[in-house]
C-alpha cells in the first residue's frame, strides 16, 4: 500500500470533508446526495477532488454501493478531526461574539457524575463572562481531543504524561460492586469465583488501574451477556434486577443510601481505590482557575 503523506488540511475542501464522511458512513452515493441535499453528481466531483488531492484511491466500488480502501480507512480519522476542529472553531468564533472567553472541558461520566458537576456548576454561575462547553466522552478520546485543541482541560481515569501538560488527581472515590436487594444472592459477601459465574453487567468506565482490576476478575475473553459504555446507565439496569456491577460509590451514593441499591463485599480479592485525573495545557489560566477552586478570589 503506498503510504504517502496527506496533503495539508488547509488546502482541503471542508464540504469535501463532510460529503467523505457522509459517504463513509452511508456506503451509498445516491443516499449520501439525498442525506446532504445535493446532486448525486456532485458527491461524485467532491470525492474525485479528495481523492486527486490526497493522492489516494479513497473508496471501491462493491454490490450495491461503496467500501472504504485501506488509504481511506486511514484517512477517515484524520477527516473526523479535521471537522470536529472547524466545528469547534465556529462554535468558538460564535461565543466570542458574546463571551470573553470560552472554558471547554471534557470529562468522562463517572467523572462528571460523581465529583465534576458541582465545580462546574459553581464556575458556571461565578464566571458570567465565560461561555461553558461540556463533553462527555472516553478517557483515551479525550486525552486525544485536549492535544488536538478541541477541548480546554480534560477529566479521566488516565494521567497524561506528555510535555507542556499538566495532569493533576483529581479526585478518589471507592469502587462498590452493586445490586438491587432483590437480586442480591450475595447477602453475606461474594468470592472471585461467584462473580465470574454471575450475570455481571460490564461497564468499562475505567481504563488504567480500575479497569484492569475489574477485567482481572474474570477468565480472559470472557463473554459477558450485557455491556454498555455509559457508566451513567448502569445503575438504571442494577436498579432493574438484571444483575452486578461496580460503580464509584459516590456515584450512586443516593441510591445505596435510600437501599435500592446494596453493597456487595469481596470476601477473597481486594478492591482498589478509583483515581480520576485532570490534564490542561500549561498556561491555560481558566483550566488552572476551575482546578484551584478558588472561585471566590477570581
Amino acid at each position: 500500500m503506498r503510504r504517502s503523506a496527506f496533503p495539508d488540511r488547509s488546502f482541503m475542501n471542508s464540504e469535501g470533508i463532510k460529503t467523505f464522511i457522509m459517504l463513509a458512513k452511508l456506503k451509498n452515493f445516491t443516499r449520501t446526495a439525498e442525506r446532504m441535499y445535493v446532486a448525486q453528481s456532485t458527491v461524485t466531483n467532491r470525492i474525485a477532488e479528495l481523492e486527486s488531492e490526497t493522492g489516494q484511491k479513497l473508496f471501491v466500488r462493491r454490490q450495491g454501493g461503496v467500501e472504504l480502501t485501506e488509504e481511506g480507512q486511514l484517512f477517515l480519522s484524520y477527516a473526523q478531526r479535521i471537522n470536529e476542529l472547524e466545528e469547534s472553531f465556529v462554535q468558538e468564533v460564535n461565543a466570542a461574539a458574546r463571551y470573553e472567553r470560552t472554558l471547554r472541558i471534557g470529562a468522562i461520566n463517572a467523572v462528571y457524575e460523581s465529583s465534576l458537576y458541582p465545580l462546574v456548576s459553581r464556575f458556571f454561575r461565578q464566571r458570567k463572562d465565560v461561555a461553558v462547553k461540556v463533553t462527555l466522552g472516553h478517557s483515551v478520546d479525550l486525552l486525544q481531543m485536549l492535544q488536538d485543541g478541541l477541548i480546554d482541560v480534560a477529566f479521566s481515569y488516565l494521567p497524561l504524561k506528555k510535555a507542556g501538560y499538566e495532569s493533576k488527581k483529581f479526585s478518589s472515590d471507592k469502587l462498590v460492586l452493586l445490586a438491587s436487594p432483590a437480586r442480591n444472592e450475595y447477602k453475606a459477601g461474594i468470592r472471585k469465583a461467584e462473580l465470574a459465574a454471575s450475570e455481571y453487567l460490564m461497564c468499562n468506565f475505567a481504563f488504567g488501574e480500575a479497569g484492569e482490576f475489574v477485567r482481572s476478575l474474570f477468565p480472559p475473553r470472557h463473554a459477558f451477556r450485557f455491556e454498555i459504555d455509559n457508566s451513567g446507565k448502569v445503575a438504571q439496569y442494577l436498579l432493574d434486577g438484571l444483575g452486578y456491577s461496580f460503580l464509584p460509590y459516590k456515584m450512586a451514593e443516593k441510591e445505596i443510601a435510600a437501599g435500592r441499591l446494596e453493597i456487595i463485599r469481596p470476601l477473597d480479592f481486594a478492591v482498589p481505590e478509583i483515581t480520576s485525573y485532570c490534564a490542561y495545557k500549561r498556561g491555560n489560566s481558566l483550566a488552572e482557575k476551575l482546578m484551584s477552586q478558588s472561585i471566590e478570589s477570581w
